[in-house]
C-alpha cells in the first residue's frame, strides 16, 4: 500500500480537494507512485488525509477526467497513465490558478459529462429529469404569453420578492394545498435549485449541517459544499425518512437543517405517509431543526394525490416549503417559490436582488395568467394521464426484460422508477459501454456516493417507442456485465 503525507494548508485560498488532486498528481510526476500503483480506497485516504469523504472523491474524480486514474471496482483505483504532457498541461494554463481556486467547486465529473452528452449526442436518455418536448402544451402556452404580454406596461424589475400578482394566485393555490401563506410570505425564485442556492448562502453558517434523505437528489449538486456546510445522509423506508436515524444523528446538534423531498421522491420514487410527514415536522420542531421541503413533484400523481405538505402541518414556521412549475409547465420555465415566515423570506429576497435583480418578468406573468384561467390545473390534469401511460409502459418493458436483474416499485407519481440491480456492478464502465449503445444513464452514484447497485430510470423524457428499445438494450448490457 503507498504511503500518504499530505498536510492541508489553512493559509490557502486553494480548494482542499484542488491541494489533494495536486498532491496525488506531483507523486505520480514524481515517479514515488508508479503505474499500476493502487492507491488507498477513499474511506481510508479521508481517514489518513483528516478530511470528509466527499473531498477525496472530488480530489479523485479529477484526476481520473485528466486521465492520471482509473477505477477498477474491487482492485480498487489505480494509477494508469503517468505521460508527461498530462501532467503538465495544467500548469501551462494561464486561468488554471483562478479555476482551481475558485469559491464555487466545479460539478462531479460524471454529472458534466451527462449535461454535455445530451445537448451534444444523439442519445436516448433514459434519466432525464424533464418532460418531454412533446408533452409542452405549444398552443396554450402561446395565448397565454400572448395575454401576460398585453398586461405589462413596463419590463422593469418586479419586487424584490417578485412579481406581486402572481404571488396573490400562489397564496389562493397554496391554500388548497392546506398551507396558509399571505403573498409577503412567499418568493419567486428562478426554480427550485436557486432556492437551494439562496438558502444555502444566506441561512446557513459556516461549518453547518444539511440532513438528506439518502439517496438523494441534493448529492448531485455542489451548493452545499461550496456554501461551507457538509451533508450528512439519513436512512429511508417505505414511509419515507427515518425519524430514528434522523434522531440518532441531529440530536444534539446545532446550525443543521433538513432537505427532504416528501412527494415522489427524487431519485427512488417513494413519498412519505402522511403519519410520517406530521411525525417528522413534530421531531423537527422539538430538535429545532429547520426544514427545507422540495414539493417541486407534487402535481405529477398519477391515480390518487399524495398527502398534504409538511408545510400544511407546520403551526411554528419551522417548514420552507418550495415549489416549482418546471416539472410541469417547462424546465426551461425556470420559475419556483419559497414559503416561510416574512423575516425569511425578506433574507431570501435580499440576497436574491443582490444576485440578479430578481427572474424573469415575462416568466413571471405568464405563470400567473397560467393559475389565473385555470389552465394550470387542466393542464397537469391532462399531463397525469400522459405519465401513467408512460409509466405502465415502462413498467411492462422492466416486467419483460429486467425480472432476473433488479428489482424496484411503482411510484405513485413524479417521473422515477429507482431500479436496484440483483448484484453490484462497475457503474462507470456500465454507463461508458451504454454511451456506446446510444443509452445515456443516471447511475446511482450520482445521488449516493459509492453506490453500485442502482440506476434512475425516468418515463418522462425519452419517446416511448425509444424508451421501450433503450431499455431492452440497456438490459442485455447489463446481463453481459454481470
Amino acid at each position: 500500500m503507498i504511503g500518504v503525507d499530505w498536510k492541508q494548508d489553512n493559509n490557502s485560498s486553494i480548494p482542499i480537494y484542488i491541494q489533494i488532486k495536486r498532491f496525488i498528481r506531483s507523486k505520480i510526476q514524481a515517479g514515488e507512485w508508479c503505474i499500476g500503483s493502487r492507491l488507498p480506497t477513499q474511506r481510508e485516504l479521508a481517514d489518513r488525509l483528516g478530511v470528509n469523504r466527499s473531498t477525496v472523491v472530488a480530489a479523485l474524480e479529477e484526476l481520473a477526467a485528466e486521465g492520471l486514474i482509473e477505477g477498477r471496482g474491487s482492485k480498487g483505483t489505480i494509477v494508469v497513465n503517468n505521460t508527461w504532457s498530462l501532467l503538465t498541461s495544467k500548469n501551462s494554463e494561464y486561468w488554471s490558478t483562478y479555476i482551481d481556486g475558485g469559491n464555487h467547486k466545479p460539478n462531479y465529473t460524471l454529472i458534466r459529462d451527462i449535461y454535455k452528452i445530451k445537448h451534444t449526442r444523439d442519445v436516448i436518455r433514459l434519466g432525464t429529469g424533464e418532460l418531454s418536448p412533446k408533452l409542452y402544451p405549444k398552443e396554450g402556452m402561446d395565448r397565454l404569453i400572448k395575454e401576460a404580454l398585453k398586461k405589462i406596461t413596463a419590463m422593469s424589475y418586479e419586487e424584490p420578492k417578485g412579481l406581486i400578482i402572481l404571488r396573490e394566485k400562489l397564496a389562493l393555490y397554496l391554500k388548497s394545498l392546506g398551507i396558509s401563506a399571505s403573498p409577503e410570505s412567499i418568493m419567486i425564485v428562478s426554480g427550485g435549485l436557486q432556492a437551494l442556492q439562496l438558502i444555502a448562502s444566506s441561512l446557513l453558517p459556516k461549518n453547518s449541517t444539511i440532513y438528506m434523505e439518502e439517496p438523494s437528489y441534493i448529492s448531485s449538486l455542489n451548493i452545499i459544499q461550496t456554501a461551507g456546510a457538509k451533508m450528512i445522509g439519513v436512512n429511508m423506508d417505505e414511509e419515507g425518512i427515518s425519524i430514528s436515524d434522523l434522531l440518532n444523528k441531529a440530536q444534539g446538534k446545532t446550525s443543521s437543517m433538513l432537505y427532504t423531498i416528501p412527494t415522489f421522491h427524487n431519485p427512488t420514487g417513494t413519498t412519505m405517509t402522511e403519519e410520517r410527514r406530521k411525525e417528522l415536522v413534530k421531531t423537527c420542531n422539538e430538535l429545532m431543526l429547520p426544514v427545507i421541503e422540495d414539493d417541486t413533484y407534487r402535481e405529477t400523481w398519477l391515480k390518487s394525490p399524495p398527502p398534504k405538505p409538511m408545510k400544511a402541518h407546520d403551526e411554528t414556521g419551522g417548514v420552507l416549503y418550495m415549489g416549482s412549475v418546471s416539472k410541469t409547465l417547462a424546465s426551461g420555465m425556470r420559475i419556483g417559490w419559497v414559503v416561510g415566515p416574512e423575516q425569511v423570506i425578506d433574507r431570501l429576497a435580499d440576497i436574491k436582488m443582490q444576485m440578479d435583480y430578481g427572474s424573469s418578468s415575462i416568466a413571471q406573468w405568464t405563470v400567473a395568467e397560467c393559475l389565473e384561467t385555470g389552465m394550470y390545473m387542466e393542464y397537469t390534469a391532462e399531463l397525469r394521464k400522459e405519465l401513467y401511460r408512460r409509466r405502465e409502459i415502462c413498467i411492462e418493458v422492466l416486467n419483460k426484460h429486467f425480472c432476473n436483474i433488479a428489482s424496484w416499485k411503482v411510484p405513485g407519481g413524479g417521473f422515477y422508477i429507482w431500479l436496484n440491480l440483483e448484484s453490484s456492478i462497475n457503474t462507470n464502465e456500465l454507463f461508458k459501454r451504454a454511451l456506446s449503445s446510444g443509452i445515456l444513464l443516471n447511475p446511482g452514484a450520482i445521488y449516493q456516493n459509492g453506490d453500485t447497485r442502482h440506476l434512475r430510470i425516468s418515463y418522462s423524457y425519452a419517446d416511448l417507442g425509444d424508451l421501450e428499445r433503450g431499455l431492452t438494450i440497456l438490459s442485455k448490457i447489463i446481463k453481459d456485465n454481470l
